[in-house]
Order: C-alpha cells, then structure tokens, then sequence
C-alpha cells in the first residue's frame, strides 16, 4: 500500500491533507477531537510505518486495527 492510497482511504474518518513538505503528507480530522497524523508518500509504505499510522488512527478513534481496516475497506 502507498501512502497516497492510505491518505484517500482514510477520507472515510473526515482526515483531509492539511499540508505537504517534501515526501511526508500531515492529515488531520476533527471527528472525535483533533487528530493529525503524518504519512510518508513512499510507494510501498514500510511494514512498520504503516502498522505504527494505523495504530494511531485506531487508538484515536478507539477502534482495534481489524475494525478500522474493516471500516477503510483495506
């Protein structure tokens, strides 16, 4: 997965891009209190990368990673 797929995917929690600088994109949401959160716009994102972005996004919304893969659709 990119992290420019992530970043569409994760339009479906209200996260819009609030600012670019180089190869790392900053999104944030107002659902459930502000949440920023940066993603790298490599093409594929580490392993690694990716489960700490998801983690944080779940934890945010208080959601585990199954539910919230499941609620993106990923």
């Amino acid at each position: 997965m990119s992290g420019a797929e992530l970043v569409r995917a994760l339009r479906k929690l209200d996260y819009v891009i609030t600012r670019q600088k180089g190869s790392h994109v900053r999104i944030t949401t107002q659902r459930h209190g502000e949440h920023h959160e940066t993603i790298p716009a490599h093409a594929p994102l580490k392993v690694g990368t990716l489960h700490s972005v998801l983690q944080s996004i779940a934890s945010h919304h208080q959601l585990t990673i199954e539910t919230l893969l499941q609620t993106l659709e990923l």
